[in-house]
């Protein structure tokens, strides 16, 4: 999908971003690039979006010469990349609404299906809530998942986020992570760049890393297809052996049950996260909704009277 084929950036005869950079990304891949400041990331970024032209190499995006795409043409090839920047770049004028509806706007969709996408992406990224919030009344984490879903307005093939974690905390860092990986495996291609070591390294992440240094590749952990399939079928079996439904769940109907293992609700946390897309996936019979909705209704009582009793005791 994306080819940097010997890639050099050079700013002036004393600064080179980039030097003779080689890489390849496929269709469907989740791939962070790291590297410390001053490594070339966001210079890759720059190229990439054809912000920044390449001194010499060559760059492609699926069949498109990216260097060579005439200023006219930029537009149409932008709509095919989903941008993500640290500073958001959220209007403060809109509400987060307004904001992914005026992206949609800007492509000429019509009332009715502006309404509905924006529905959607606001439940993927678990912003319903606060769809009439402007930028400045949200959080930064709520901003930058609002940056996310405004990114994904024009459906793009590819997702990249230029240090979105920068400016949030580990808690929000991680769910940000969590929403990147769940909209790579509805098919979109997503590439981090990122300086953060510790979201890199999360446990449980396979994606791929490429790591710059003094621009050049240092390092890349890309593997065959055929150890991608192995590794992915050990991780299928590590799933298995670990993650086993909770005690409180398995009072429910044993049809309830096994669609949550069918779609990997172990836990009462990961019940609640649930948006209604994931809730329609699960194509629950009126029986069992009735008996969801109760189930939790009890447990929100449950943990308000245990907030509750420990208040008291303070």
């Amino acid at each position: 999908m994306i080819r940097f084929d010997k890639v050099t950036k050079k700013y002036n005869e004393h600064i080179t971003a980039l030097e003779d950079v080689c890489f390849e990304i496929d269709q469907g891949e989740f791939c962070f690039i790291t590297g410390p400041s001053g490594a070339g990331k966001s210079t890759i970024v720059k190229l990439l979006i054809r912000e920044e032209l390449p001194t010499s190499g060559t760059i492609f995006y699926e069949d498109i010469d990216v260097p060579k795409i005439p200023r006219k043409m930029l537009p149409t090839y932008r709509q095919k990349l989903g941008v993500v920047f640290q500073d958001m770049k959220l209007l403060n004028t809109r509400t987060l609404k307004e904001n992914i509806d005026f992206a949609l706007e800007i492509l000429q969709k019509d009332p009715r299906e502006i309404k509905d996408t924006t529905e959607y992406l606001l439940d993927t990224v678990g912003l319903k809530d606060r769809q009439d919030l402007y930028p400045e009344q949200l959080s930064g984490g709520e901003q930058q998942r609002g940056a996310i879903a405004r990114a994904l307005a024009s459906n793009p093939d590819l997702l990249l986020a230029d240090e979105p974690t920068g400016n949030l905390d580990d808690e929000n860092a991680y769910m940000l992570l969590d929403i990147l990986k769940k909209i790579n495996y509805s098919g979109t291609t997503v590439i981090v760049i990122t300086h953060d070591n510790l979201l890199v390294n999360a446990k449980g992440n396979q994606a791929r890393k490429i790591s710059l240094s003094k621009g050049k590749v240092e390092s890349d952990t890309k593997t065959s297809k055929k150890e991608k399939k192995e590794d992915q079928k050990k991780e299928k079996i590590q799933i298995k052996e670990k993650k086993k439904i909770a005690p409180d769940l398995k009072k429910l109907s044993k049809s309830l049950i096994k669609k949550f293992e069918k779609n990997a609700i172990y836990t009462n946390d990961i019940l609640l996260h649930l948006t209604e897309n994931d809730l329609k996936k699960l194509k629950l019979k009126p029986k069992e909704k009735r008996e969801l909705k109760r189930y939790i209704k009890n447990y929100l009582s449950k943990q308000k009277n245990v907030k509750k009793r420990k208040s008291q005791q303070n």
